[in-house]
């Protein structure tokens, strides 16, 4: 099952060279920002014109993500290329890998696409990693329904594919919830998850390198809202230090097994009996990751550059507790006001350890992220201190 295992070393890619990377989101900014800082160029592959990546980027390749002439513009500019989300064709990474190093490759990418792949990949390695999935089911017709066990219910009915931030997503008691929620999806195959009782959820982020060297940082603890992660304390306050390990071993033997390169984020459940269920992975940086940015030597970005560019992975110590905040456009309204105003950011970075992140977006929604607050602190409860003020100037529910 691993991929890169018999791969020769390559050389590393040392700067000024050109780094690619396929997508314009934040993600895309942030890598851009922390591959320039090590001087490097950044090519970014976007179908928008204004992207937050392109605003940034040395270059920016306007085109569809499966455009064959893009595609091979980006590979012939850059000595390595990645992705800044998991939705991008694997087609199109298997296209590029045939001039450029890519990492993640194709096949760790269409892993983490496919909830039914993810899954199967997930009991397939849980001898090595310890851990299994929630018991499911897949759902692709009616006979399915039909067939599902009474211990699956009640549980989460998911799309197998192009589901995040909550959407795909619909919490099912009966059959009948079943049947309604697979008509309400247009019938795709679909799987049905059992419903856990979950104490809380943590994320465990590792890099792997190409030559197998992996890291992993500390445990992330995250609480969501409407399905969009709301905040990331790190240290996990509720994380024994016995699930801490197992997490991060577990996480390790994953990101093994998949024979990937690159930042890899895995999910986690932690159950009320304190066992670890593995739910889902994404293979890039991730939302509950950006604290890195302001609390670890080095950022999850810094270790993307590493690990496409073939350099040592870095030092992932935390110097500092911190807690993050997601921005959403929603800062930008006075309740069901559609008048836009700028939050107050003068008052929020008054407050101590405040680092705040704007993604350059110029058009505020609501549920759209359009940056991240950080607070690092001397003692966890000092930086909690401060989001609780944050949330108040802002007008986010504690």
């Amino acid at each position: 099952m691993s991929h890169s295992k018999d791969l020769p070393l390559l050389p590393a890619a040392n700067p000024p060279a050109w780094l690619g990377v396929m997508g314009g989101g934040q993600l895309g900014r942030m890598f851009a920002h922390a591959a320039q800082s090590m001087g490097y160029q950044v090519a970014v592959l976007e179908p928008s014109e204004s992207c937050p990546a392109g605003q940034v980027a040395q270059r920016l390749v306007n085109a569809g993500y499966s455009d064959a002439v893009g595609l091979d513009a980006l590979a012939a500019q850059c000595l390595a290329v990645t992705t800044e989300f998991e939705n991008v064709p694997a087609d199109s990474l298997s296209r590029l890998a045939q001039t450029v190093f890519v990492a993640p490759n194709a096949h760790g990418v269409s892993v983490a696409q496919d909830r039914i792949a993810e899954k199967r990949f997930f009991v397939d390695c849980a001898d090595k990693s310890g851990v299994l999935p929630a018991p499911h089911k897949v759902i692709a017709s009616e006979d399915d329904i039909a067939a599902i066990a009474d211990d699956l219910l009640p549980g989460i009915l998911k799309t197998v594919r192009m589901g995040y931030d909550g959407k795909g997503q619909v919490r099912v008691k009966s059959r009948d919830d079943v049947r309604a929620a697979f008509a309400e999806m247009g019938q795709v195959t679909c799987l049905l998850e059992k419903m856990l009782p979950l104490a809380y959820e943590v994320s465990v982020l590792t890099a792997r390198g190409h030559d197998g060297a992996s890291v992993v940082y500390p445990i992330a603890e995250n609480v969501h809202r409407d399905g969009i992660l709301l905040t990331t304390t790190v240290p996990g306050p509720n994380v024994s230090a016995e699930s801490a390990v197992k997490a991060q071993q577990a996480a390790q033997a994953i990101v093994a097994e998949l024979g990937y390169v690159g930042v890899l984020c895995i999910e986690f459940f932690v159950l009320t009996d304190g066992s670890l269920v593995v739910n889902e992975m994404a293979p890039r940086p991730h939302n509950s990751g950006h604290y890195t940015m302001d609390a670890c030597i080095t950022s999850q970005f810094a270790q993307q550059v590493r690990a496409m560019a073939r350099l040592p992975l870095g030092d992932v110590r935390q110097h500092s507790p911190a807690v993050m905040l997601n921005i959403l456009g929603d800062l930008w309204f006075d309740g069901d006001s559609d008048d836009v105003r700028e939050p107050a950011w003068d008052q929020v970075l008054a407050l101590p350890g405040a680092c705040l992140h704007l993604y350059g977006k110029d058009d505020p929604r609501r549920a759209r992220k359009m940056g991240h607050l950080t607070f690092v602190a001397a003692t966890l409860d000092q930086a909690q201190q401060q989001l609780l003020a944050a949330c108040d100037i802002l007008g986010i529910a504690p």
